[in-house]
């Protein structure tokens, strides 16, 4: 198996990976942080004076740092909005949407998200800790039976991905089956069995592991509290009432047109595919979800300002747990800080995207793109990420470094 950087993020699969709802085969299921903890985000938080007017001149220069990008990673198709009160928007898009046409890539277009899927599937746990449906530190078995550890692994530890629980999409015969029959249905049942066949990596709390096992847990819970199926719920209580038109938590591999295709090399023989067609059934709770670039837009505020919320428990969600190596980076629930920008990014075979709010200029920064190849160990997600914000914030820089494979 080739050698490959860890993907915190999770929904990626790879010959010798499976990451961000997934992580790579033998490689540790996260990227570890030093926690920075944000204060409180107001959607009222004053406009920083120092995010620049997004000018002709600024928008040149932007153009030309994403252009660049996409060239060297061989990204077919990004799109890209930027924006903050009173200073503009910059709105484009590069490149094409289907190889075999050569259509370009349009903003209306229907895209994977990975693990953003994340920050709505734990928005739904949380909006019944609010409803008095659960607490935080309630222990997952009290939902859910069978879980290692389950009297032990709290609610709270599963979303801020401290459960000590083995990640599933690292397990290899998960692996072997997903890439064998990408189209083929999982079942969230059948995703733990992976995970639950292997012994746990730590005790709960003792420090942070990215893990996929610990949404597909979250996702259930969710089930169990609300009655009702999570893609259900999800598209009903948090989708719905967040405004979101071209957002969804799809059954199976239904994806709505018009959508870019996506390309991968995540695969058995690990040559390119179009993976446009893939069953994202695996990623369920952590990864499935659907969206466009309007509603990644908005959605990254709603986000970060904790509008489906109470004001304590966005609080809750903000407060970042300590995961050492990455300096300025810090994990909430379900959601992380980076330097400043509160969101989440994801990834899974063909498309990677990055949703995030800078709070105190109130600026939104969305990247959508139709590949997942990793370009010299980088996601092409970061490097969009990195070369945006050394433009625009240069005290707020997008970077997560690649993670060296233990042992390679």
């Amino acid at each position: 198996m080739r050698s490959v950087s860890a993907r915190w993020r999770g929904a990626a699969v790879g010959a010798a990976a499976v990451g961000l709802v997934v992580v790579p085969l033998g490689v540790g299921a996260g990227s570890a942080w030093e926690a920075a903890a944000p204060p409180g985000v107001s959607a009222a938080a004053p406009v920083d004076d120092e995010f620049p007017q997004l000018t002709p001149a600024v928008a040149a220069q932007l153009d030309a740092a994403v252009r660049k990008v996409q060239a060297q990673a061989k990204v077919p198709g990004v799109m890209v909005a930027l924006s903050a009160p009173g200073k503009g928007e910059y709105v484009r898009t590069f490149g094409i949407a289907d190889k075999a046409t050569g259509a370009p890539i349009a903003t209306d277009m229907y895209m994977r998200i990975g693990s953003e899927t994340k920050t709505f599937t734990v928005t739904a746990l949380l909006q019944l800790v609010d409803a008095g449906k659960a607490r935080l530190d309630d222990p997952v078995g009290k939902y859910v039976a069978g879980v290692p550890n389950g009297d032990r692994i709290t609610l709270r530890q599963l979303a801020e991905m401290r459960s000590g629980l083995f990640n599933y999409s690292e397990d290899e015969g998960f692996f072997k089956a997903l890439t064998s029959d990408p189209r083929r249905p999982f079942t969230p049942q059948e995703l733990l069995a992976y995970s639950f066949e292997h012994p746990v990596n730590f005790a709960p709390g003792a420090k942070f592991e990215y893990c996929n096992t610990n949404l597909i847990l979250v996702g259930l819970v969710v089930e169990k509290l609300s009655g009702q199926p999570l893609a259900q719920y999800v598209n009903e209580r948090v989708v719905k009432p967040a405004g979101l038109k071209h957002t969804l938590f799809p059954k199976g591999a239904e994806f709505p047109t018009p959508h870019a295709h996506g390309y991968t090399n995540q695969t058995a023989s690990g040559k390119t595919e179009d993976a446009t067609g893939w069953n994202p059934s695996w990623g369920w709770a952590a990864g499935a979800m659907i969206s466009d670039l309007g509603d990644l837009r908005s959605w990254a505020k709603t986000l970060a300002t904790g509008t489906l919320l109470t004001p304590a428990t966005q609080a809750q969600r903000l407060k970042v747990v300590p995961a050492g190596g990455l300096p300025d980076t810090g994990y909430g629930l379900g959601i992380f800080n980076l330097d400043g920008w509160i969101g989440h990014n994801g990834s899974l075979p063909g498309y990677q995207s990055l949703a995030v709010y800078l709070p105190e200029a109130q600026a939104t920064m969305v990247v959508m793109l139709n590949t997942d190849i990793s370009a010299e160990g980088e996601e092409p997600s970061t490097l969009f990420g990195e070369a945006i914000t050394k433009i625009v914030t240069p005290d707020h820089v997008y970077k997560l470094p690649a993670q060296p494979v233990p042992g390679s």
